[in-house]
C-alpha cells in the first residue's frame, strides 16, 4: 500500500528539489491516488490532471515557481500544480475537497498567474509576460502549457505567431496526447502525429517553420526524462517548443481505454458498476440528435457542427459516427464554426450548429458580421444557457444580452418539447434568418400538445392565461417560474395575474405589451440570464414613457464562483414569495 510519507514532506516547490528520481517517483503516485479519489467524490477533470502529473512535478522540480512564471492553457489541468503549491489540503482533506477552484486562480496563490478556463489563451497570455519581463529589463522563465486539443484554436495559433518573434526566453510546452475533449480534428494534428512517428525528427514540422526551436521528449510521462530536457532549456535565451508525447489519464487503466469519457467525470463514476447502465431517458439532447438524423434522411445537405465539446450536446461516438460526412467538429474553433456555418447555408446546405452557452462568447464579430450582416439562415442551438453555480470561468448567464442585440437574429425561448421541436422545424425550414434557439437547461417538460405556431410571424408572445393587475412574462425555461409567481400572488393576494410565454427574445410584442395597458399595472419578466441588455430591459424601454411599472428579474452583471444555485437564486430574488414581497409595494 502506498503511503503519502514523500507528500508530506512537500508543501512547496522548494521541497521537490531535495528528493531524489526516486522520491519523486513515488510521490507521482502518492498524487495521482489524491487526484483519483478527490475527483471520484467531487466530480472533475481526471483525465487531464493525471496525463500530466509528471511534467508538473518536473516542471516544479527544474523551474524556480513563482519567480518562473509558468501559463496553464484552460488550467483545468492544473491539479498537481496546485498539490504541489500549497494547497494540497483541498485534495487530502474531504472536508476541505471543495475549497479550492478547479482551475488557476491568483486569489489563492502567487504560483497561480491568470483565472482562466477557456481553451487556446496561454501562448497569448505568455507572450505579453514575455514581452513586459524584457520590456523592465527583468530575467526570469517564462513557460506556457498548452495542450494539443487547445491548438485548434485561432487564438493559440495568434499567440505562437507572435510568441516566435521574441528574442528571448519564452518556452511552449505542448501537451499531445492525442486528445482534445474528444478526438482532435483538423489538419495541424497530421503533422503532430508525424512528429510523434518520427520521434520529433520530421523535416516536415510546424513549430520549426514558425521559427521555434524545438525539443521532443517521446517519453512524456516519465520524470527524469522530461527533467532532463527541461535542464536543457531554463534560461534559454530563444522561444523554443518542447512538444511532450504524453498519455491521458495516465495510472488509471479506465481512463487510459476511455480517453474522452474519461476527460471529467460525475462524482462516484468510479464505483458504479461495469454492467450498469442508465434506463435511456428523453431529454432534450435526445431530441436534437433524433431531429438531425430525421433530417438527414430528407436532405443530404444537412450537417451537424459543434466546436470541441460533443459531449454537451450528447453527441458520442456512436452518434457522430452515424453522422458521417454530415457532421464536421471543428475543434475549438467557436469563430470558425460560426463564419462556416454561414458560408454552408450560404450555399445552400442545411447547417444546424451546437455551442455551448460560456464559449459562444468568443464569436461575438463572427457572429455580427459572417452570420447576420450576411443574413445567413442557419440553426444555431445554445446550450446551458441559465444561471447556474459553476466557477467563474464557466458561467453561462451571458449569451441573451451577446446574442439577442445583433441586428438579423431570431433568438428563440421554448418552455417546453412540442415548443422546441416546433422551432427547430421553423428554423431549419426558413431562409429570411439567421435563428438561434436556447435549449432549455434542466428537466424535459411537455405540455402534450403539438404547437402548431407561426414562428414566421415575429415577436408575437402568447398569452397562456388572461388575468388582470400583473402580467408576468416568464421567458424560456422560467415560465416555470412565472407559473409558481401567478400561484404565490393568487394566495397572497387573491387576484388572477396574467402568464405570458414570449417565446422571442429578440423583440417584443408592441401591440400585446400595449393591450396591457387597459387593465395591468405592472409586468414582471423572468429570464435565466443577466438583466443588463437582456430581455426585460426591452420591456422596461417599451413602458418607459407610461404608468406601467416593470420589475425585471434576472443575474446581475457579476462572475460568481461556484456560488451555491439556492444562493443566486435569493441573491437575484427569483423566487415566488420574494418576487411577491416586492410586488406588494406596488400595488
Amino acid at each position: 500500500m502506498i503511503t503519502e510519507t514523500i507528500l508530506n514532506s512537500v508543501n512547496t516547490p522548494k521541497d521537490l528539489k531535495k528528493l531524489s528520481l526516486e522520491q519523486l517517483n513515488t510521490l507521482a503516485d502518492e498524487m495521482r491516488d489524491l487526484i483519483i479519489k478527490k475527483v471520484n467524490t467531487t466530480g472533475g477533470h481526471m483525465g487531464p490532471n493525471l496525463g500530466i502529473l509528471e511534467t508538473t512535478i518536473a516542471f516544479h522540480y527544474v523551474f524556480n515557481s513563482p519567480v518562473d512564471k509558468i501559463v496553464f492553457d484552460v488550467s483545468h489541468q492544473c491539479y498537481p500544480h496546485k498539490i504541489l503549491t500549497g494547497r494540497k489540503e483541498g485534495f487530502t482533506d474531504s472536508d476541505k475537497y471543495l475549497k479550492y477552484t478547479g482551475y488557476t486562480a491568483p486569489q489563492e496563490s502567487e504560483h497561480d498567474l491568470f483565472t482562466v478556463g477557456h481553451t487556446s489563451t496561454a501562448a497569448s497570455l505568455a507572450c505579453g509576460l514575455a514581452k513586459a519581463r524584457d520590456l523592465k529589463g527583468e530575467s526570469y522563465n517564462v513557460v506556457a502549457l498548452v495542450g494539443d486539443g487547445s491548438l485548434s484554436g485561432g487564438e493559440a495559433l495568434e499567440g505562437l505567431d507572435n510568441a516566435a518573434t521574441l528574442d528571448s526566453n519564452i518556452i511552449i510546452l505542448i501537451n499531445d496526447n492525442d486528445m482534445s475533449i474528444a478526438e482532435n480534428h483538423g489538419g495541424l494534428y497530421k503533422n503532430l502525429k508525424e512528429l510523434r512517428d518520427t520521434t520529433g525528427q520530421s523535416q516536415n514540422n510546424f513549430f520549426k517553420t514558425l521559427g521555434f526551436e524545438y525539443y521532443y521528449v517521446e517519453e512524456g510521462n516519465n520524470i527524469e526524462k522530461l527533467i532532463e530536457t527541461f535542464k536543457q532549456v531554463k534560461d534559454i535565451n530563444k522561444p523554443t517548443i518542447v512538444h511532450l508525447h504524453t498519455q491521458k489519464g495516465h495510472g488509471l487503466k479506465v481512463a487510459e481505454e476511455n480517453r474522452e469519457a474519461f476527460h471529467w467525470i460525475m462524482p462516484h463514476t468510479l464505483d458504479a458498476k461495469p454492467d450498469e447502465q442508465a434506463e435511456f431517458q428523453e431529454d432534450y439532447n435526445s431530441i436534437t440528435k433524433d431531429f438531425i438524423l430525421n433530417k438527414i434522411q430528407e436532405n443530404k445537405t444537412t450537417i451537424a457542427i459543434c466546436a470541441g465539446t460533443p459531449g454537451v450536446f450528447g453527441f458520442d461516438s456512436s452518434f457522430r459516427n452515424k453522422l458521417g460526412k454530415n457532421y464536421t467538429d471543428v475543434g475549438i474553433a467557436e469563430e470558425h464554426a460560426v463564419a462556416y456555418s454561414s458560408a454552408l447555408a450560404k450555399a445552400g446546405a442545411k447547417p444546424i450548429l451546437n455551442l455551448m452557452s460560456s464559449f459562444v462568447q468568443r464569436t461575438y464579430d463572427q457572429m455580427s458580421q459572417d452570420l447576420c450582416l450576411n443574413n445567413s439562415p442557419i440553426t444555431m442551438l445554445i446550450h446551458w444557457g441559465g444561471i447556474s453555480p459553476a466557477d467563474c470561468t464557466h458561467l453561462c448567464t451571458f449569451d441573451i444580452p451577446l446574442i439577442s442585440n445583433i441586428p438579423n437574429m431570431v433568438y428563440l425561448a421554448p418552455t417546453s418539447k412540442e415548443e422546441y421541436i416546433a422551432m427547430l422545424e421553423y428554423s431549419y425550414s426558413q431562409n429570411e434568418h439567421p435563428v438561434a434557439i436556447r435549449v432549455p437547461a434542466g428537466t424535459l417538460t411537455s405540455s402534450g400538445e403539438k404547437d402548431n405556431t407561426d414562428y414566421s410571424i415575429l415577436n408575437k408572445f402568447k398569452v397562456e392565461e388572461s388575468g388582470e393587475k400583473v402580467a408576468i412574462m416568464g421567458l424560456g425555461d422560467f415560465f416555470e417560474l412565472g407559473k409558481s409567481v401567478k400561484t404565490e400572488l393568487k394566495n397572497r393576494f387573491g387576484f388572477n395575474a396574467t402568464l405570458i410565454n414570449p417565446r422571442f427574445i429578440t423583440g417584443i410584442d408592441k401591440d400585446l405589451l400595449e393591450n396591457l395597458k387597459n387593465n395591468h399595472k405592472v409586468v414582471i419578466t423572468l429570464e435565466n440570464g443577466e438583466l443588463d441588455g437582456g430581455f426585460g430591459e426591452k420591456i422596461t424601454r417599451y413602458y418607459g414613457n407610461s404608468d406601467i411599472k416593470v420589475l425585471n428579474y434576472g443575474s446581475f452583471k457579476e462572475f460568481t464562483d461556484r456560488t451555491p444555485y439556492d444562493e443566486l437564486m435569493t441573491r437575484y430574488r427569483l423566487k415566488p414569495e420574494l418576487i411577491a414581497d416586492d410586488l406588494k409595494q406596488l400595488i
